[in-house]
């Protein structure tokens, strides 16, 4: 048994009152974030028909995850009006949307806002936080969520929130697929959820470029003396694959199968800066405390971090960090 969240009733509330919804994930969305993007918004959509709903994203939707019902609706920029709600998934801190400084409306509190999340941030910054450490995925809480308030699925619906559970879980491999994350799945196949439509679609067909980029990663994988399996992939590895930034999820799966390694990172290059991706599978290693030296974070096996820097190779990589022009008075 599942224990409610203390603010879903206040987080339903808020959905109910309001006359348009704004829905936001984080950037370089992933499989949790488009599915739960998209599930959350249709749902909203089938409770309340009267009501305008609307998804954000400040970066395209993966060509991977184009399958999904209304994944042509994710639309960069919001434009708020007074007595619009906002619905913020898969998302520890708000500086993850890259919105917060284009539109901090967003989220200086002159808005109602819902935070559903799987990761645990620094502080509650939304009206009502949903937010569960425990969970696999936020797809997985926001099933729970439509239990509680007696939202009803279709199998579009479902098919959003089966592919959050599927990409955080490893296709259901990684060490926090609970019994109730099986249980969660079967649901949602009970409403109609395609899973193999899913599994053939993520796992089983890859575009040529991805491959190659993935490529790029297996060949520079490097051993630390600290135990860790580590790979770099620059600006002109995309640039030389063809491959976009997006292409680059999955590609740590293949780092963290080393034997023997206490943790692995692939390190990569964007925009200015480097973004690391760290995971592990062994019980006394924490990536998240490991991510957190450099301001990110994340679960306990597997957490991120993105600083402003570039790649510099030596006899292994290391990031150089850069201040912003905007930091130095330039």
């Amino acid at each position: 048994m599942v224990t409610s969240l203390p603010d879903t009733g206040k987080a339903q509330k808020i959905l109910a009152d309001a006359k348009h919804v704004l829905c936001i994930c984080h950037r370089n969305p992933d499989g949790d974030a488009i599915g739960s993007l998209l599930g959350i918004g249709l749902l909203i959509e089938r409770a309340f028909p009267d009501k305008e709903v609307t998804f954000h994203c400040v970066d395209p939707v993966p060509e991977s995850f184009l399958f999904l019902p209304a994944a042509f609706r994710v639309q960069r920029a919001p434009i708020l009006k007074p007595d619009d709600a906002i619905v913020i998934v898969d998302c520890a801190v708000p500086k993850m949307t890259e919105m917060h400084e284009t539109h901090p409306q967003l989220f200086d509190g002159s808005h109602q806002t819902v935070w559903i999340d799987h990761h645990p941030g620094p502080a509650n910054f939304a009206t009502a936080n949903l937010v569960r450490s425990t969970a696999a995925s936020t797809c997985e809480i926001i099933t729970d969520l439509t239990k509680e308030w007696n939202w009803s699925l279709t199998p579009d619906i479902a098919t959003c929130l089966l592919t959050g559970i599927f990409t955080d879980t490893g296709g259901l491999l990684h060490s926090n697929t609970s019994s109730h994350v099986y249980r969660t799945v079967a649901r949602l196949m009970r409403e109609g959820g395609r899973r193999q439509e899913v599994v053939d679609t993520i796992y089983r067909k890859q575009q040529l470029s991805t491959l190659r980029l993935w490529g790029r990663v297996l060949e520079k994988i490097s051993l630390t003396e600290e135990g860790g399996a580590v790979s770099a992939v620059t600006e002109g590895d995309f640039r030389s694959t063809g491959a976009d930034y997006a292409e680059l999820t999955g590609a740590i799966d293949y780092v963290n199968a080393v034997p023997g390694m206490r943790f692995s990172m692939v390190l990569s290059e964007r925009d200015g800066k480097v973004k690391g991706s760290i995971r592990t599978l062994r019980d006394d290693v924490d990536v998240a405390e490991m991510a957190g030296k450099f301001h990110g974070g994340g679960h306990k096996r597997a957490a991120g971090f993105a600083i402003p820097g570039k790649l510099k190779p030596e006899f292994r990589w290391k990031v150089v960090e850069e201040t912003p022009p905007e930091e130095t008075g330039k």
